[in-house]
């Protein structure tokens, strides 16, 4: 039997106790100036079990005055399912091989499943949310990449304005990484590119990739806690960074282009959110 990726229940917060203790004092400037700014977060399908607490800090942040908008994963869960089903399992330079029948158990286990599970988790805890997937409204468009790969999916253009309007009705918008294609097919796309172009089109200060991993190691196995693009190149080339941190790494280069702040962090570090507006060392930060 496939295990929830979320705990069945819980209790919400009280609106008054969102911000945990250890950051009232310390945090009180920088959380001053959240309001109206707009923070993407990725939340990668390794770390869903582990989410509580980063969807108690999306509601914190919410009711100080930012914009909050998720994007999931949930590669472990479509494995599980996969494998349940007996469909082979096939990744390419970090992507995953999608034929129709993985392709249905990708729409069903992201829209179905996890999406609906995180709108829930929110509202369970005190928030608002609406799960959302990126063929509705127009949000994700794309083409097939490469034959080779099947139905996955490059981007051509996002289309910001539901996720706008969501926002403006006061709802966290939690965003499944589906995509429409030319002929109206759904494709399966990358997560984390969907999280950096749509940081992008939304004109967002911050860009947060949460992952079960601290950062992008060195080949010695320490965390590089600052990275540009030559740096990143570099590490690519001597394939230090490798497999699934390949389109990461990528989406993290495409975003700076446009936002100010882009962050790989530990997503199972309790308010890791919060931590990361307290200009601590955690995780990895882009630079241009």
């Amino acid at each position: 039997m496939i295990n929830p990726s979320l705990p069945a229940t819980d209790q919400p917060w009280n609106r008054h106790e969102f911000i945990p203790m250890e950051h009232t004092s310390s945090s009180k400037c920088s959380f001053s100036q959240l309001k109206g700014k707009t923070f993407v977060i990725k939340l990668g399908g390794s770390t869903l079990e582990y989410q509580r607490s980063v969807l108690q800090d999306c509601i914190c942040l919410q009711i100080l005055g930012a914009n909050i908008v998720l994007v999931h994963g949930g590669g472990p869960v479509i494995n599980e399912w996969l494998s349940k089903l007996h469909i082979p399992i096939h990744f390419e330079h970090g992507l995953r091989v999608t034929d129709a029948q993985t392709l249905n158990v990708v729409r069903m286990v992201l829209c179905g499943q996890i999406n609906k599970e995180i709108a829930t988790k929110i509202t369970q805890l005190g928030g608002q949310a609406v799960g959302l997937c990126g063929t509705d409204g127009n949000l994700v468009q794309g083409h097939i990449a490469d034959e080779s790969l099947g139905y996955v999916g490059a981007i051509d253009t996002i289309n910001p304005t539901l996720i706008r309007q969501v926002l403006d009705d006061g709802y966290i918008p939690v965003l499944a990484p589906l995509g429409l294609g030319p002929d109206g097919s759904s494709l399966n796309m990358n997560a984390d590119l969907v999280a950096s172009h749509l940081a992008g089109a939304l004109n967002a200060t911050r860009l947060t990739f949460l992952s079960n991993i601290d950062g992008i190691y060195n080949a010695d196995g320490t965390i590089i806690s600052e990275l540009n693009e030559q740096q990143a190149q570099a590490l690519i080339e001597e394939h230090v960074i490798r497999d699934g941190m390949l389109p990461k790494v990528h989406a993290c280069l495409h975003a700076l282009e446009e936002v100010p702040c882009v962050q790989i962090a530990n997503g199972c570090t309790s308010h890791v959110l919060l931590h990361t507006l307290e200009d601590l060392p955690i995780g990895t930060k882009f630079v241009r």
